[in-house]
């Protein structure tokens, strides 16, 4: 007897995630990738830039006032970056459980950031905090929108 499937779709979350320049520079940029479409969640934009002074300041805004804002800016514009809008269950969760935490010397083993960091300025990725977060961080890297498609397992994802 077969069973029809009982599966309901799980809440789709996005989330923006963006690999540094020293993720580039070290040549992380496919563990990092790997880690996350491992973990289910789906690649919905990505693009390799260099971020613009504006684009980067309107990304950091909240940091402005601190004193650290002047190194963040430099050191995001050193050099080319990657963005990434992701989409999953818990998508924003899902991402910072994998990022570690911001220290990379302190970050928990098994984490990107526990595996690979270094440092607390030099951390590897940003990923959204909050789903307002996403929100606003996806529209000023991805103003163009994301690719729509469906993973071919979905289903199977979903029946849990």
């Amino acid at each position: 007897m077969v069973l029809p499937f009982q599966g309901k779709p799980m809440p789709v979350q996005r989330s923006f995630v963006l690999l540094k320049p020293d993720t580039v520079q070290r040549n992380l940029i496919g563990e990092v990738i790997s880690r996350l479409e491992r973990k289910g969640l789906q690649i919905i934009g990505m693009k390799m830039l260099i971020p613009s002074v504006d684009l980067a300041t309107r990304h950091y805004h909240e940091h402005a006032q601190k004193p650290f804002f002047q190194s963040l800016l430099k050191f995001i514009v050193s050099g080319p970056s990657v963005a990434l809008a992701l989409e999953g269950d818990e998508a924003i969760a899902v991402a910072r459980s994998l990022i570690g935490a911001t220290d990379g010397r302190k970050a928990a083993p098994g984490t990107i950031r526990g595996d690979f960091g270094i440092s607390r300025s030099s951390n590897l990725v940003h990923g959204s905090d909050s789903p307002e977060a996403a929100e606003r961080e996806l529209k000023i890297w991805f103003s163009e929108g994301f690719v729509a498609w469906s993973r071919c397992d979905k289903p199977w994802l979903d029946s849990e």
